[in-house]
């Protein structure tokens, strides 16, 4: 996903302030999600939701007011009530961040872990890195 930094997204030092990139990775999350159901109604429709429950951000380069930037999601994980994904923030081909986020699948009525629908799982493992040989 592309973006470009605006000016209201950096702090002081003039670089992008550390609440920012979960944004960032939050909106590519909804780009994924909508690239697998069509929109996140479509996804609510299934009978789930997902919510974080843990991130960890890697600061490896500071980006900055009009950078051009692009987020790229790669699922890491798919199990039974949860997923994470890896996100990869970069400039220029160069990574200046790295995010890992665990979200769990719930019932959007309640908001309680729940297993995904069979079709929602399938539509995620899709996208699961191939196992390697050991």
């Amino acid at each position: 996903m592309p973006l470009r930094v605006r000016y209201h997204e950096c702090d002081g030092q003039g670089i992008v302030f550390n609440a920012h990139y979960l944004a960032y990775v939050d909106m590519a999350s909804f780009e994924v999600e909508k690239s697998l159901f069509g929109s996140h109604d479509a996804f609510l429709a299934t009978g789930v939701d997902v919510v974080v429950a843990e991130s960890n951000l890697r600061y490896r380069a500071p980006c900055r007011y009009d950078d051009d930037l692009v987020v790229a999601a790669y699922l890491a994980h798919l199990g039974t009530t949860s997923m994470a994904y890896e996100f990869e923030i970069r400039r220029d081909g160069l990574i200046t961040t790295e995010v890992r986020v665990r979200y769990v699948f719930v019932d959007p009525a309640t908001l309680r872990k729940t297993k995904p629908p069979a079709s929602v799982r399938e539509a995620y493992a899709a996208h699961l890195p191939a196992p390697t040989a050991s």
